[in-house]
């Protein structure tokens, strides 16, 4: 494995440090995104999916209605409906209407799913302390602010 951006992309210049930079968050969450894709794979669902799951974990036993989803996705996703449809064919979302507006559709997810969730939290970890555990706290105090300011 790449040390550096450099030794990562072949490239010895870059135009100036913000494209280094730049290229270098690219290809960080490319490794972070592939890893937690095989992650999910392996309990059979996306890493989209899992992003869904893990919203409707934070409001559950309520749910949220689709557009409510869609806003709080980390990566945007085209089309929240069909994963929404996906997720309950499978059992690990239910969909009912609000008793406020029966209008509305809301999206829970279902004990199967929070199962799936509980089951996969160990991989998950993983995946995270090797990718950032190594890094002392005030690192990743600076790299959460670094994120944050990036529009």
């Amino acid at each position: 494995m790449a040390h550096t951006v450099r030794e990562h992309v072949k490239q010895e210049r870059f135009e100036d440090p913000v494209q280094e930079a730049f290229i270098g968050l690219l290809v960080a969450s490319g490794r972070l995104r592939q890893r937690l894709h095989e992650v999910c794979a392996a309990y059979g669902i996306t890493h989209d999916q899992y992003n869904v799951l893990r919203i409707l974990r934070g409001v559950y036993p309520e749910g949220h209605p689709r557009y409510e989803v869609a806003d709080r996705l980390i990566e945007r996703a085209p089309d929240v409906t069909r994963l929404l449809d996906r997720l309950e064919r499978v059992g690990l979302v239910e969909r009912y209407r609000s008793s406020e507006d029966r209008r509305l559709s809301l999206a829970r997810i279902t004990p199967k799913g929070l199962d799936l969730l509980t089951e996969m939290e160990e991989p998950i970890r993983t995946v995270r302390v090797e990718a950032l555990g190594h890094l002392p706290e005030d690192d990743l105090k600076t790299l959460v602010r670094i994120c944050g300011s990036i529009s």
